[in-house]
């Protein structure tokens, strides 16, 4: 197979980009370091299907939330991927939180997702008896899927569109050849090396996507192009299936650093708490829990949910957030950059894909696809 399209990482986006570009060309190749896909920030979620509430107006993170809120329900419907819209409260819990709740109806409006109505203690009660709150927003196009459906999904419809998967296969490097191609450099786990041309490079690497970047030749700190990690923990609550039906948010954080500790359900109606936001200064890969957490856990979480007991939360496991910003640091948009301007010709950079990037995974996969044909 002739290679013309190179996808490092094999995450949800990197597996819809799969999907997406499969569909109209050949010689599709996706390469993923560990030996099966999603091993990263794609599995180690909250499985989320978000509104695109919170982002800032006309951002890629608010338009491809919204048009990716659609287009992953109407995916979920036709292809039977496990989903339900069981929609989601953003839950004042003080009098003064309230103001924050209008203010982020009204920033919900503005970026075009389904209309939030505002309820009451009463309605909330009547909704969830188990919350305690004086006001809330309810989000009706919020749900959750099941994230390993949907990467499967896409991975089969590549493959059967004749896309290459390729795992245990580390990238080392791109080096930019003289005839308007890319030298890809790869390491397997044996220690052998290899390398191949390709038109395109698609950089879906995630955690890695900014050194996948920097091996290019570009100065991702001049760029902006640096992640910074935060780790994110999850407690699992042990509660009667039917304890809460809605996933419940309280208000989010300044600079969205996370949405705070929230509950959720999963399509069994488990239900955890989190995830907290750690900022790992060291970019370490952690995914243990730290058992001394339940207690700040607990405390975040009675707020919104006072019958729950401390000895009900156990450690459930954590993931690592590939952000742009440090703490202290302003909200940071999605890159999704085409680097013609940069001197890289067909090199698509994905970085910072965070929250809400399963959501917007198709619609992210039509923007690539976009800027691969207007640059021909």
């Amino acid at each position: 197979m002739e290679i013309t399209s190179t996808i490092i990482g094999a995450g949800v986006v990197g597996l819809a980009v799969a999907a997406e570009l499969s569909r109209t060309r050949k010689g599709v190749l996706i390469l993923e370091r560990h030996d099966s896909f999603g091993q990263e920030t794609s599995s180690r979620n909250s499985e989320v299907i978000h509104a695109g509430i919170y982002y800032a107006k006309d951002s890629k993170k608010a338009r491809l939330c919204v048009e990716g809120n659609r287009l992953l329900y109407r995916l979920c419907e036709q292809s039977r991927i496990p989903h339900r819209r069981c929609g989601k409260l953003i839950v004042a819990t003080q009098k003064d939180e309230e103001a924050i709740l209008a203010t982020i109806q009204e920033h919900a409006r503005e970026n075009g997702a389904e209309a939030l109505e505002m309820l009451s203690a009463r309605q909330i009660k009547a909704m969830e008896p188990n919350i305690k709150a004086c006001a809330a927003l309810f989000s009706p196009s919020t749900g959750i899927i099941h994230s390993h459906r949907l990467m499967r999904h896409y991975a089969s419809r590549a493959q059967k569109n004749g896309a290459q998967f390729v795992p245990n296969t580390t990238v080392s490097r791109v080096e930019k050849q003289g005839d308007g191609r890319y030298r890809v450099h790869v390491v397997y786990p044996d220690g052998q090396t290899d390398a191949f041309s390709s038109r395109w490079i698609v950089n879906c690497a995630g955690l890695e996507s900014d050194r996948i970047a920097a091996s290019m030749g570009i100065d991702i700190d001049r760029c902006g192009y640096r992640l910074h990690y935060w780790k994110g923990e999850y407690f699992s609550l042990d509660v009667p299936r039917g304890f809460i039906g809605h996933l419940v948010y309280p208000v989010p954080q300044a600079n969205h650093v996370g949405l705070g500790v929230h509950a959720t359900i999963d399509l069994s109606d488990r239900v955890k708490l989190g995830p907290n936001a750690t900022y790992q200064p060291d970019r370490n890969i952690d995914y243990s829990v730290n058992p001394q957490d339940r207690q700040s856990f607990y405390e975040a979480a009675r707020r919104y949910l006072p019958g729950i007991a401390l000895d009900q939360l156990q450690p459930e496991m954590a993931g690592i957030r590939p952000k742009l910003q440090k703490p202290g640091d302003p909200a940071r948009d999605f890159i999704i950059a085409e680097e013609t301007s940069k001197g890289f010709p067909g090199v698509i950079n994905l970085i910072g894909i965070e929250s809400p990037g399963l959501t917007a995974s198709p619609a992210i996969a039509r923007h690539v696809a976009t800027l691969m044909a207007e640059r021909g």
